[in-house]
């Protein structure tokens, strides 16, 4: 506890514009059996919470008492204990929102995963991607079921920022006479949120709680794998330190290092348009194909590979012996005896995805850059993939 007494030495009144100077003041401070008394000027600051002047003369004596709370607001640090969470601003992905009584019927013929699952109890979130007729990847996209109560038939779509006109050019090319109202929502943020890896046991990390669960649109774990985390929706306006409890902010990034580091892919530059296949880029693994739901656009040649169990290519996450900073995109990879072992996608530093012949995989592999400087790299299996994963 601290008392605090201030009081002021006399002065003639002057006119206030000649004030310049504070007033000599007396402080007298206790703080759990430390007395002082001291006289000098102080201007505005915090004492142990109570709010006084901040003493520049001499002689002040202070002691703190144990257990006194420090708060730091360029980190958002809530008193001292440890930030368990860390949250991320993904400025690279936004989101649509596509509401309607033909909503459900409308995504079923256009998506690889079942829209029925966000029907089932518990679930908020899916992961899919959207298809050419040839069966390759256009786009990527989470699926999350609307908060509201009276929300009807509605879902939010998220997808990389850089395709919105072509992914609404084919969505409405696709609505037909469908009765659905597709509409992109520029006034949310979306937020991924992880574990504060200084600060938490290897052991799974519970779900963070909310300070402010009526400001979240969507909060959800994430549907892809466990080790992304949750993903939270917010009005961009809302500061997420006051919605997620013990939280900081964090550079995203981190948030592309984990991804690469862990092999999960992400947007156009992982997943390039007309040019992905679904199962190269293991959608199966993060479970955003539904095998069972009929048709759907590119679903032909995706059920036949998938029947014959043949995928001859994986995304796989890589770590190169140093970074490197110009590359062709689809750079070849090579073995060290020369023979062709896939593509390099895109990368981070010493860290990236590339599409790797999984005869192939487990091989030390030869990266040349655009200037001819060669580096080393080597694929890792996720511990994310399914341990029955076909790698040679």
């Amino acid at each position: 506890m601290c008392y605090v007494a201030i009081r002021g030495a006399k002065k003639k009144r002057r006119k206030r514009h000649l004030i310049r100077k504070p007033y000599p003041l007396f402080l007298i401070v206790y703080t759990m059996g430390s007395l002082c008394l001291t006289r000098g000027a102080f201007t505005s600051s915090r004492c142990l919470g109570v709010y006084a002047r901040k003493y520049t003369g001499p002689d002040l004596c202070v002691t703190f008492s144990p257990g006194v709370k420090s708060y730091t607001q360029d980190t958002g640090n809530r008193g001292d204990v440890p930030e368990r969470f860390v949250c991320y601003n993904l400025h690279h992905r936004m989101l649509l929102k596509i509401q309607g009584q033909d909503t459900s019927p409308f995504l079923q013929g256009i998506i690889t995963n079942d829209i029925g699952l966000l029907k089932e109890p518990g679930v908020r979130a899916i992961y899919s991607h959207m298809l050419n007729v040839q069966g390759r990847t256009l786009y990527d996209i989470l699926l999350y079921s609307l908060k509201e109560d009276d929300a009807g038939q509605g879902v939010f779509l998220e997808c990389d920022t850089t395709i919105k006109d072509s992914i609404l050019r084919h969505l409405n090319m696709y609505k037909i006479r469908r009765k659905v109202n597709i509409n992109p929502c520029p006034q949310l943020s979306v937020w991924a949120v992880f574990p504060n890896e200084e600060h938490t046991s290897k052991e799974k990390p519970s779900k963070p709680e909310l300070s402010s669960p009526e400001k979240a649109f969507v909060w959800v774990a994430d549907p892809r794998t466990q080790e992304m985390g949750w993903r939270l929706v917010s009005d961009s306006q809302v500061d997420p330190l006051d919605i997620v409890a013990s939280c900081l902010k964090g550079d995203a990034e981190w948030y592309h290092r984990r991804r690469y580091a862990i092999g999960l892919p992400e947007g156009v530059k992982d997943l390039p348009p007309g040019v992905a296949l679904p199962l190269e880029s293991n959608l199966v693994y993060m479970h955003g194909i539904s095998f069972s739901k009929g048709c759907y656009i590119g679903q032909e040649l995706t059920a036949r590979t998938h029947h014959t169990g043949v995928v001859r290519k994986r995304l796989m996450p890589v770590r190169m012996t140093s970074p490197v900073r110009e590359l062709e995109e689809g750079a070849l990879l090579q073995t060290q005896s020369g023979k062709p072992a896939g593509k390099h996608r895109v990368g981070v530093g010493e860290l990236g995805l590339s599409l790797i012949r999984m005869e192939h995989a487990k091989e030390v592999l030869m990266l040349k850059s655009s200037d001819n400087h060669t580096v080393t790299l080597e694929a890792s299996v996720p511990d994310w993939w399914p341990k029955d994963a076909n790698i040679s």
